[in-house]
């Protein structure tokens, strides 16, 4: 064993690789949440306490409709990437891989639900 190089040594205990990756993706929906939230926020105000009818001839345009559904996407993709990032920091072993696996089909699937009830209303 003394003749291990440090390099030799240190090989197996590094970062996984995935750091930057996933540092870039959570920039990257923050950017694009950055410009979605004012869009979502002054398309949704236009309807806020309007009725069903209202609601769903607004919907059935296509800018507020598209506006909302990336809206909802980006944000449970973020939520997705976030919360990952809180268990692996906080939580190890199986456990880990239990909750990102929940969490990540509780995301995409509210995401899910979110996009066909948008659609439900544009079509």
């Amino acid at each position: 064993m003394p003749f291990l190089t440090d390099r030799k040594r240190a090989v197996g205990w590094g970062a996984a690789g995935s750091g930057t990756k996933h540092f870039w993706a959570m920039k990257k929906s923050s950017v694009a949440l950055l410009v979605l939230i004012p869009f979502f926020v002054f398309t949704f105000g236009n309807v806020l306490g309007s009725s069903f009818e209202e609601v769903q001839a607004y919907y059935a345009r296509p800018f507020p409709a598209i506006i909302a559904a990336l809206t909802l996407l980006v944000g449970f993709k973020h939520f997705n990437d976030g919360f990952q990032t809180l268990i692996e920091d906080y939580v190890h072993g199986v456990m880990e891989k239990v909750l990102i696996l929940g969490m990540t089909c509780i995301s995409y699937g509210a995401a899910a639900v979110g996009v066909f009830a948008i659609a439900k209303m544009a079509l």
